[in-house]
Formats: C-alpha cells, structure tokens, sequence
C-alpha cells in the first residue's frame, strides 16, 4: 500500500455553515466549522480533529463556532483513571445478564426498530424521529472512518441497545446511542457507555470521547457524572470538577 508523504497530501478544506436554531439552548443560533472526511486519510483526519474537539456525523466532522457562544465543551474520559461511581456499579449488577457485542456499522431493520422507539420517546420534537430506514442506514454506514457498532442484547438475542463507535489513534470516539426506551430501570445508555469504557481498557485506547457538555442542558448533564473528566479549553484538555 502506498503512502502519501504529508507535503504532497492536499490541504484539508473547511467551511462555515449558516446560522440554525441551536437544538440545545432555546432562543439561540449556531454556526458551525466543518469539513469533509474522505480518502485514505480520513480516519487520522477524524483521530486529530476529534482531538481539537470536532464531532463526526456521516462524512462530515464539525465543531460550533457561534457568535458570542462557547456553551459547548468538548468531553472526553481518561480511560486509566475512570472508576465508576456507587450508582454506575448498581446500574453494572442490574444489567449484568445482558451480553455485549460488536459488529460492523452496518444498518439493519432490528436496529432501527430499536431507534425509532428511542426517537418517539426521548426525542419526539427532534428532527431524528422523523428519520425513516434509509436515513438511519446513511447515519450508520456513511463515512470512510473505522466505525463499528457496540451491542446490548438480552439472553435471548434480543437488541436493546446500540453505540455507534468511532475508532481514533487515542480512543473511541461515541457517536451516537440508542436503546430500548421501556426500561428505565436498567439505565441503558449509561451502560453502554460504561461497555465502551471497558471495551477502550481492554484494547489499551486511553480515551472515550462523549462529544459536547453543555452546562445547563438537561439532553448533556449525564456526561458530567463520569468522573474523572476532561473538558478541551484554551489550556488543552483539563479536568472538569463534578457537579456540586
């Protein structure tokens, strides 16, 4: 396989979208800076902006750059030194009889069952519960970066939930998760981060990336409660205290 010598690799082009209701604060607009991951240099492109805090979504990564607005904070948990907490441990015991797996980023019927259901629960006011099966699919399979699908399943095979999972040179970056939403009880989308976590321990990856924390967002206040975390800000990535 050949390799491109960094001088001869064209320059990553960025763009500036316009101005959108932001889905997280009320009242507010965002913009964002993004740019297209493609070729055989996408998944180091995808490993070094996720670093300087860019999110990938289908073949794009992007980061907000809104005018008089730095709500959003990039998260990620250093790996090493994460311990779950009292309430982490007692979510682990009540899902102890669910099997986790992984599998290509590939779409199918049963995972979209499962994220439709999710979507009309947790999301009905999001353009994600408009999503149809082909939509889902192209969120799923879209990009030319190392993907893969983490699982939940019950004894008897049944999906109850699914992490879509980037591999990056330091960690795995969560890009999105869904799970059977009749279950509160068994706090499912923390475990499937918990799942990540231990899957990023077993394979020596120092981080997982959770994407934005935006204080005050009731959609963003569960990644604060994975301690230790770090927050990306003008001094690099820092601890970010619990809250009170």
């Amino acid at each position: 396989m050949s390799v491109i010598p960094p001088h001869s690799r064209p320059l990553q082009q960025f763009y500036r979208s316009g101005p959108m209701p932001c889905p997280y604060l009320p009242g507010r607009m965002e913009r964002k800076l993004f740019t297209r991951l493609v070729g055989q240099q996408a998944s180091g492109v995808n490993s070094a902006l996720s670093r300087a805090g860019f999110r990938r979504s289908h073949d794009i990564v992007y980061r907000p750059v809104c005018s008089g607005c730095a709500a959003c904070v990039p998260v990620r948990i250093p790996v090493a030194t994460f311990s779950p907490n009292k309430t982490m441990r007692k979510v682990m015991r009540a899902n102890a009889d669910l099997v986790a797996g992984v599998q290509p980023a590939s779409a199918t019927a049963e995972q979209f069952q499962v994220f439709a259901s999710y979507q009309a629960a947790r999301h009905s006011d999001s353009d994600m519960s408009r999503m149809g099966m082909t939509d889902y699919a192209a969120m799923i399979e879209e990009g030319q970066v190392d993907s893969r699908l983490y699982t939940l399943r019950d004894g008897g095979g049944t999906l109850m939930g699914a992490i879509l999972t980037d591999r990056l040179d330091d960690g795995f970056s969560a890009v999105y998760s869904f799970y059977n939403p009749d279950m509160p009880e068994r706090s499912l989308g923390t475990h499937l981060i918990l799942t990540l976590v231990d899957q990023a321990r077993r394979e020596g990856l120092p981080h997982v990336y959770l994407g934005y924390w935006i204080e005050g967002s009731r959609k963003m206040d569960y990644k604060r409660r994975f301690q230790p975390l770090e927050a990306l800000g003008r001094d690099g990535w820092l601890p970010l205290e619990p809250a009170p």
